[in-house]
């Protein structure tokens, strides 16, 4: 029996609030991470402009697809990343509990 595959790969965006300044990032370690720019602990965009709120999250199996899917990401217009936020997250709502 194969022992299950832990994702390696993270895609996320982060914003201040709704329709608000957006963040996208990639990692291994999204707990870690995301708790990183909520306590401001590195000087950043999202510290500059206060976005703390994980609106969005992929999972990848490679960090290879992970970061190839941010690059992708950061060249898409805004309209089309607040689409995609909506589609999974509508109200742009704090997932970090989620991912806890």
């Amino acid at each position: 029996m194969q022992g299950l595959q832990v994702p390696i790969g993270y895609v996320y965006m982060m914003a201040n609030k709704k329709d608000g300044s957006i963040y996208i990032g990639v990692t291994s370690n999204l707990i870690n991470r995301v708790y990183q720019h909520k306590a401001k602990l590195v000087k950043s965009h999202t510290q500059k402009y206060n976005i703390n709120l994980l609106v969005y999250y992929e999972v990848h199996d490679e960090i290879g697809s992970a970061i190839e899917r941010e690059k992708k990401l950061k060249r898409w217009r805004r309209s089309w990343k607040c689409q995609l936020i909506e589609k999974q997250n509508p109200d742009w709502l704090d997932l970090y509990q989620e991912i806890l």
